[in-house]
């Protein structure tokens, strides 16, 4: 492969020196990384030892004591067109979480916890009503998310990285800023939205890419991940093309982002309310965009990214704070040292209080 230059400028850090590596690594090499982290591979949601929830208890306090980061994975029950399936958003971020495990584990390094995904998410105005996507209130999904941070938190896993892969990135932002608001707990907690953190992997041909097109939904690049990730659940021969609804207004180009954030505009996608037609009117394949250009191949750099990238975070997550540690309450929150002192002993150690006798101090 020749070394071709990113149209993004890659930062003079570990993070932007790790994605320029990726970024003109060679073929071969992108081969052997795939095989470390074993993509593809079936899932693991009923693999005993996979999931905090799928592994015997002596085993999850064992794993917590030597790497206490948990991943939640965050997908959604969406249509994504007759070609594949309505839990795609939420088989990409497992599947990604999967990855990094593997690979932790056969390196010899306490791997990373991961917790059941949220399978059932929120959606834009604009997917009200659309058959095959089920939609939860905003209420709903940020209470949801604030109660399972809370309940892991109390179980010892107080480092949380919630991975997204749909839109509904501001909820989980702001269900994690209200955690913080009402119950003041020491911790690290992370909404990664994972294709936006390797936005540069998701370039077009014409700035050196694999794509045709920039991604938006169930298309060429989304449908391209599904190959990379999960092919036993993507059909190339019901794919669909869709395109703009005929003699509909929309606004011109250049206001908005599209899915992954590449192109810098003013505006991101979520942003916007009103202007845009009904998904059930206008694109009622559940395509958007050209999904029979889709190709295995095309998106593997952004998953190797993404894989590498919440790798290095994790280890630098545990230098930072070692296992069983947090950052100080003190300076972090309004509790004092003393008073969380019991609350953050390993849970059923002697001593340790719950997290739930513990009184909110915050305005919610």
């Amino acid at each position: 492969m020749d070394k071709i230059e990113c149209r993004l400028p890659f930062e003079d850090t570990a993070v932007g020196r790790l994605k320029q590596r990726i970024y003109n690594m060679p073929d071969a090499d992108i081969e052997e990384l795939l095989k470390e982290y074993g993509i593809p591979s079936l899932g693991e949601l009923e693999k005993p030892g996979s999931y905090i929830q799928n592994t015997i208890r002596k085993e999850v306090i064992e794993n917590r004591r030597n790497n206490d980061i948990v991943i939640v994975p965050v997908g959604c029950t969406e249509n994504h067109g007759m070609h594949t399936v309505s839990a795609f958003d939420t088989l990409l971020v497992t599947r990604i979480a999967e990855a990094v495990r593997r690979k932790q584990k056969k390196s010899g390094n306490p791997p990373i916890n991961l917790a059941f995904p949220i399978n059932y998410g929120v959606h834009p105005p604009w997917h009200q009503g659309m058959y095959g996507s089920v939609m939860v209130s905003d209420e709903a999904f940020e209470q949801t998310i604030m109660h399972v941070m809370y309940g892991l938190w109390n179980d010892g896993f107080r480092k949380q990285i919630w991975i997204n892969n749909h839109a509904q990135q501001n909820e989980i932002e702001k269900a994690a800023k209200r955690f913080m608001n009402t119950y003041q707990l020491p911790g690290f907690y992370l909404a990664l939205e994972w294709h936006r953190a390797v936005r540069e992997f998701f370039e077009i041909k014409e700035h050196g890419g694999k794509l045709e097109d920039r991604f938006v939904h169930a298309d060429e690049a989304e449908t391209s991940l599904g190959l990379e990730l999960f092919p036993e659940m993507v059909d190339m021969a019901h794919a669909e093309d869709t395109g703009p609804m005929p003699d509909f207004k929309y606004l011109p180009d250049g206001h908005f982002d599209k899915s992954v954030e590449d192109l810098i505009r003013p505006n991101t996608y979520r942003s916007r309310a009103g202007d845009l037609p009904l998904e059930l009117v206008a694109t009622p394949e559940a395509v958007v965009g050209k999904a029979s250009l889709a190709k295995e191949g095309k998106t593997i750099r952004a998953v190797v990214a993404i894989c590498e990238y919440i790798d290095l975070l994790c280890n630098n997550i545990l230098e930072t704070w070692p296992a069983g540690t947090v950052p100080d309450p003190e300076s972090t929150t309004f509790r004092t040292n003393k008073e969380m002192e019991p609350y953050l002993k390993e849970p059923g150690s002697k001593g340790w209080k719950s997290i739930y006798s513990l009184p909110r101090i915050g305005p919610y």
